[in-house]
């Protein structure tokens, strides 16, 4: 039984990333930030030896853009793709494929700056630990979402009509696996980069993002 850190995240294409931070940034600038975002996430989490056994980039639209090749050449990773109609559809597919094979899986986003190997343990622990192992782990962030969820089991009800995006889905999530029964692992309150105000955040604690952001 491996444990499987799946992180999820978008080809780095002008116009199709992080579009709510433009402005302040342009279409150039928000993809190179999100493309930074999403190597920072692959140099942590591949650094972690003896906390994930395996590491997995779920490509989306498709796992093509040389973005993902470089990538999974430079931080020896597995790059797999997303599937499904909306995020909850791509999460439940990712976490089901884990789990069919016998696997833990922890499945992160690549835009929240404080997210630690310690609490990547922490919520690998949670599900897999041997006292008391929770049914799921969450990281809520600032806006109502979540960063991260670990899963032992799944079920599509955990992700079916969740208004993915808004300020409930945190809340959402939590009242389904109240409603399964379920036992849950809730980790500190983080926050992502997401809305203009992040990004006088992310300057304060990585100044290089916001240069490369803004480079022209």
């Amino acid at each position: 039984m491996s444990r499987v850190l799946q992180v999820f995240a978008k080809a780095p294409v002008e116009g199709s990333v992080k579009t709510r931070l433009m402005p302040p940034l342009d279409a150039r600038g928000a993809a190179s930030l999100h493309a930074a975002l999403v190597e920072r996430t692959l140099a942590m989490v591949t650094g972690a030896r003896g906390i994930v056994d395996r590491v997995e980039l779920w490509c989306a639209p498709s796992a093509s853009h040389p973005f993902f090749a470089r990538c999974a050449q430079n931080f020896a990773i597995t790059l797999r793709v997303q599937t499904g109609d909306d995020l909850g559809q791509r999460m439940h597919h990712a976490l089901s494929h884990a789990l069919g094979y016998g696997d833990v899986p922890v499945l992160i986003g690549s835009d929240c700056p404080t997210m630690s190997r310690t609490e990547i343990g922490e919520a690998f622990e949670a599900i897999a630990g041997a006292h008391e192992p929770s049914d799921i782990a969450l990281m809520p962030t600032e806006d109502g979402g979540y960063a991260l969820i670990g899963a032992r089991r799944v079920d599509m009800s955990l992700f079916a009509g969740i208004g993915w995006g808004g300020d409930q889905v945190y809340a959402q999530s939590l009242a389904r696996a109240d409603a399964l029964g379920w036992r849950v692992h809730c980790l500190r309150t983080s926050w992502d980069v997401d809305r203009p105000e992040d990004l006088v955040r992310l300057r304060a604690l990585m100044p290089e993002m916001l240069e490369l952001a803004t480079a022209t």
